[in-house]
C-alpha cells in the first residue's frame, strides 16, 4: 500500500488551495486527486465573470480563476492526478481510486483533505407533477453542456429556481438564441444574488415569478408544455393560479447538496449543511480528516471557498507536524434566526483569527449580528439588509479568544430597538 503525507480529494478552487497552504507550511509530500480531465472542478464550465474580486483585487471568469491556481500547483511541483475516482475513505484514512492509468489503487494518508464539491438537486428529488419527457434539466448540466460542449439544450425555456447557477443560465441561454420565458421560484424570496437578478434577468426582460412552482410537466416525448401556479404560506398549489407555457425545456436550479458520500464510512459527523461538521482548520470528527469548501457548505462566491481550502491546507499541515493533538474545543451554535454557522467547533485556546461563516433563514432587516459567551457579547455587527443568498463571512480576531474561556460561543440576530 502506497503511503502519503497528504491527499486532497478533489481538484477545484477549495482543493488547489488547500494544496498550495499546506505547502507553503512545510508539506511537500502532496497527492491531489481529481475525476475529471482538468484542475479546476465547476469554473471549468464558467465561462461568465465575477470571480476574484476578494482573492485577486480583479475581475476574472472562471477558467481565468482556477488557472491561477492551478499554475500555482505546478510551479511548486505539487503531484497530482486527473480522471482519478474516489470510490472510499476509511476511517484510517484509507483512500481507495480508480483511473484508467493506475487501475485500482490504496494509498495509506496521514491527513486527508475533503474538497469535492457539491453536487444539484434534480427533479426526482422535489417530485414534479405531471409526465416524464426528456427536456427537464439541470442547470449545471445545461451549463456544461452548452460551455464546454457547445450543445444548445432547448430554444424555449423556463426556469424553476432562483439559484444563481439558474440565474446565470438564464442570461447565457438567452445570449445564444434561445427564449427564456421566466424564472420561477417557490419561496417569497429569491435565491441567488441580488446582482444576478439585475444582470441575468433583468437586463434581458426576463420575468421573475416568487411563490410560484411548477405544477405540471406535460409531453410525450419531449416537454411541450409547463403549468405552474402559485403556491400559500405552506407551499400548496393555489387552484385558480394557474400559467401555461409552450416550451421545450425546464431547466431546474432548486439547491446544491454538499457532496460528501465518499466519507459515508468515517463516521464522521455530518451537520444540518448535510456536509460535515469542522473546527477552525476545517477537521471534521475523524482527527486528520479535513473537509473545505462546497463539499462543507455551499457558498455564493469562489473566493472564499479559497480562503476555506487554505484554512484546510494549514489544519492538515498542523496535524501531520503533530500540533493538533490533545486539543478542547467549545461549540459554535447558531441561535436565532441563523440557519448554520461553520465552523461547529473552535479549540478552547485558540491563538489565530477565525473566519465565522453562516446563511440567515429568510430576509430581514435592520438587525445586530451578536455573538456572545457566557451571557457576554464578544462582538456585535449592525447589519442594514439580510438575505438567504448571501453567506455571511465575519472574522473573529484571536485576541477575543481570550473572553471565551468556558461555555458555547452563541451567534444569533438580535431586532434593533
Amino acid at each position: 500500500m502506497v503511503e502519503r503525507d497528504l491527499v486532497i480529494v478533489g481538484g477545484g478552487s477549495a482543493g488547489m488551495a488547500a494544496a498550495i497552504q499546506a505547502h507553503k507550511d512545510g508539506i511537500k509530500d502532496i497527492l491531489i486527486l481529481e475525476k475529471d480531465p482538468y484542475l479546476g472542478g465547476i469554473l471549468n464550465q464558467c465561462i461568465h465573470n465575477g470571480f476574484g474580486l476578494t482573492e485577486f483585487k480583479e475581475e476574472l471568469t472562471g477558467p481565468e480563476y482556477l488557472t491561477r491556481f492551478a499554475n500555482q500547483v505546478k510551479e511548486l511541483g505539487i503531484e497530482y492526478k486527473t480522471q482519478a475516482m474516489v470510490l472510499d475513505i476509511s476511517k484510517d484514512k484509507v483512500i481507495t481510486y480508480s483511473s484508467v492509468e493506475d487501475g485500482a489503487v490504496e494509498i495509506k494518508a496521514k491527513a486527508v483533505i475533503l474538497a469535492t464539491g457539491c453536487y444539484e438537486r434534480n427533479a426526482g428529488a422535489i417530485q414534479i407533477p405531471g409526465d416524464r419527457p426528456s427536456g427537464v434539466i439541470t442547470a449545471g448540466t445545461a451549463q456544461k453542456y452548452l460551455n464546454l460542449e457547445g450543445y444548445l439544450v432547448g430554444k424555449r425555456v423556463l426556469i424553476l429556481g432562483s439559484g444563481d447557477i439558474g440565474l446565470i443560465m438564464a442570461r447565457r441561454m438567452t445570449l445564444e438564441g434561445a427564449k427564456v420565458l421566466a424564472v420561477c421560484e417557490i419561496m417569497p424570496y429569491s435565491n441567488g444574488l441580488n446582482r444576478n437578478i439585475a444582470q441575468c434577468l433583468n437586463d434581458y426582460n426576463i420575468p421573475l415569478y416568487l411563490s410560484h412552482s411548477v405544477s405540471k410537466v406535460i409531453g410525450k416525448d419531449r416537454v411541450e408544455k409547463v403549468i405552474v401556479s402559485k403556491v400559500d404560506d405552506k407551499m400548496r398549489f393555489i387552484p385558480g393560479t394557474e400559467m401555461e407555457f409552450e416550451c421545450d425545456t425546464l431547466l431546474l436550479s432548486i439547491g446544491l447538496i454538499p457532496n460528501v458520500n465518499v466519507i459515508n464510512n468515517t463516521g464522521a459527523e455530518i451537520s444540518s449543511t448535510k456536509g460535515t461538521k469542522v473546527d477552525e482548520h476545517m477537521q471534521t470528527s475523524i482527527p486528520g480528516l479535513f473537509s473545505c469548501g462546497n463539499c462543507l457548505h455551499v457558498h455564493d462566491l469562489v473566493d472564499f471557498v479559497s480562503q476555506e481550502g487554505r484554512a484546510a491546507g494549514h489544519g492538515a499541515a498542523l496535524y501531520i507536524k503533530g500540533l493538533l493533538e490533545g486539543k478542547e474545543y467549545i461549540k459554535v451554535n447558531p441561535g436565532n434566526g441563523i440557519g448554520y454557522v461553520v465552523p461547529q467547533y473552535i479549540e478552547k485556546n485558540n491563538q489565530e483569527d477565525i473566519a465565522l461563516k453562516f446563511r440567515v433563514r429568510k430576509p430581514i432587516k435592520n438587525v445586530d449580528i451578536i455573538i456572545e459567551s457566557n451571557n457576554e457579547v464578544i462582538k456585535k455587527l449592525p447589519k442594514l439588509v439580510m438575505i438567504p443568498s448571501e453567506m455571511e463571512n465575519i472574522k473573529l480576531p484571536a485576541s477575543l479568544m481570550e473572553k471565551i474561556k468556558q461555555g458555547d460561543l452563541n451567534v444569533y440576530l438580535k431586532e434593533k430597538e
